[in-house]
């Protein structure tokens, strides 16, 4: 006899100001990954959660749905004339997996990218204590990958979980020095030839938001795929006018 797994346990977060779009309130579903059988992880991400430390979340925020799950399937994935600018600019940078395990040179070069890009933030204020929880709370098949230059020097890390259809970028930080390299645009294209080589479908880059500028390179890779009435879709039929 099949013993049914146990429903999940939800819980909603209190409201807070939304990170992303001024004037919204943010709320959000989350559960605790400690708290479900194996694979459900998998199943959540399928269905647009994402993961933060050990839970998985979803917005639920009161009148809006601005937060859209957005992957790409890389077996159809074409970059565009500069995104393979970006390759080539980039061909000097290595990369390479390694444990989920923080370290001072992750902490130093997430420190400034935070400072130039989100200085406004709450991430502006973590700590090391802080930065390790958020890269040491992970689940099985958590990476980090790193990116430097030809001098060794650390250029790019990115927090990646391993999916059973693909890998899910966590998050990413980098030198924000360098702005001619396009770091943020080098590491997706990176997790996309990654994601290829495992024989997996899809890079799932969690939400964009229309209306946020800090979200707008990730409809920059096509053709991608976002979560449409609670099935993935292509960008096009959003882009044709078709609900959320």
């Amino acid at each position: 006899m099949r013993i049914a797994a146990p429903p999940l346990v939800l819980h909603r977060t209190l409201p807070a100001p939304c990170p992303y779009l001024k004037g919204r309130i943010e709320q959000r579903v989350v559960v605790s990954l400690e708290d479900v059988p194996a694979g459900a992880f998998d199943r959540l991400s399928r269905t647009g959660f994402r993961r933060s430390h050990a839970y998985a979340y979803r917005p639920a925020c009161p009148g809006c749905s601005a937060c859209i799950p957005i992957r790409i399937p890389v077996a159809t994935f074409d970059p565009d004339r500069t995104q393979r600018r970006i390759v080539r600019r980039n061909s000097d940078v290595i990369s390479e997996e390694r444990p989920a395990i923080a370290t001072r040179e992750h902490y130093a070069l997430f420190k400034s990218y935070v400072v130039d890009r989100h200085g406004d933030g709450d991430m502006a204020n973590m700590t090391f204590a802080d930065f390790r929880s958020m890269i040491e709370d992970a689940v099985e098949g958590t990476r980090t990958i790193e990116h430097r230059d030809a001098s060794g020097r650390l250029a790019a890390v990115v927090l990646a979980d391993r999916l059973a259809d693909g890998l899910s970028a966590v998050y990413s930080f980098f030198d924000a020095s360098q702005p001619r390299r396009s770091l943020g645009t080098h590491v997706v294209l990176d997790m996309i030839a990654r994601t290829k080589a495992e024989g997996l479908a899809h890079v799932y880059l969690g939400y964009w938001i229309a209306d946020s500028r800090k979200m707008a390179y990730k409809i920059k890779f096509r053709p991608s795929e976002v979560m449409i009435a609670g099935s993935w879709r292509s960008f096009a039929e959003m882009e044709g006018g078709e609900d959320v």
